[in-house]
């Protein structure tokens, strides 16, 4: 750290991780257990996405939406995991300031996009529960388009504000971050100055990019279960429930954990418990989402099938010796 002239504040260079235990026995566990669930949330997001892109009857707007979501899960782990693996390895905790903003700016930039796209995703089958037969002209290629976009957009900006916000503080020369990674508040309570502006936008943007889309979600719930409560046949209300009961699944999973460790943290005030709770939500639940859809859709299923066939694998071969060609 280099001391600025005229004023008792602080440059910063890094910030010191302390992780999930300060245990030396325990580091070997956690790294080939964190190792293990990221392998295994990477391996099974792509290949929901693989399956979706090379399965033409896998091109509707749910499965669009849902090849976005498992995109971001993999962006999502991978910005604080590998990191936390490294530091783990290298017997290191520190991060530099940089490092630490673009952990920050990413965190936040993915775990907003699913929150967007989770509510995208409601307001998709509420439209093809609730207006089947307007549902493809509803539901187009350039609609769909737009609320990615527009999910983008949203998550970018509110990511790029906290990170610009984060850039006007001064820190003391106590850097030590109680958590895996640079988590935001955590990040807020190490400053020196002022720091009423950065908790007003941070409180604000979890009350609107938190609440708004979450009563979007149970808004179009509501209607869902409303409209198959009106089937008359027990085959249609199964097969109704069917069609959202892994995304409802999914919904309860994210915010639920969410919320868990957002009750954890302010009934504790242990940081500590909070960055353990906290592996829930980063962790867990993209790992366990391709499980999710993929055991409950038949059609993924038998799109891995046909993804891991025989003839797939000889067409990929026969590609791949001609690009060498």
């Amino acid at each position: 750290m280099s001391y600025m002239e005229g004023r008792n504040q602080t440059r910063v260079t890094q910030f010191i991780l302390l992780g999930l235990s300060d245990q030396g026995e325990l580091q070997s566990l956690l790294f080939w257990l964190f190792l293990s669930m990221y392998l295994v949330t990477f391996t099974g997001n792509l290949l929901i996405i693989l399956a979706i892109i090379t399965d033409s009857r896998l091109h509707t707007p749910m499965y669009f939406f849902l090849s976005s979501l498992s995109f971001s899960d993999i962006c999502f782990t991978s910005t604080t995991v590998p990191k936390m693996l490294w530091n783990i390895q290298m017997q290191s905790r520190v991060i530099t300031y940089d490092g630490c903003l673009s952990q920050m700016y990413f965190y936040m930039l993915f775990g907003g996009l699913d929150n967007f796209l989770l509510t995208v995703m409601a307001y998709d089958r509420f439209e093809a529960i609730c207006h089947p037969l307007h549902y493809l002209v509803t539901m187009n290629p350039k609609f769909c388009g737009i609320l990615l976009l527009g999910s983008w957009v949203l998550s970018i900006f509110d990511s790029l504000l906290h990170d610009l916000m984060i850039l006007q503080l001064s820190f003391c020369t106590e850097l030590e971050i109680l958590h895996f990674f640079c988590e935001l508040n955590q990040v807020i309570q190490l400053a020196c100055s002022d720091t009423f502006l950065n908790d007003l936008a941070m409180y604000l943007a979890s009350g609107l990019l938190g609440v708004v889309p979450l009563t979007g979600i149970l808004s179009s719930y509501s209607r869902i279960v409303s409209s198959i409560l009106r089937i008359s046949s027990a085959r249609g209300k199964y097969k109704a429930f069917s069609t959202c009961g892994s995304h409802l699944l999914v919904v309860f999973l994210f915010y639920g954990t969410c919320l868990g460790v957002y009750l954890s943290s302010a009934a504790s005030h242990n940081s500590r418990a909070s960055a353990i709770a906290s592996v829930m939500y980063m962790v867990v639940t993209p790992m366990l989402n391709p499980f999710i859809y993929g055991l409950r859709s038949r059609d993924i299923k038998q799109a891995l099938r046909k993804l891991f066939s025989r003839e797939t694998f000889s067409a990929y071969m026969i590609l791949c010796f001609k690009i060498k060609i």
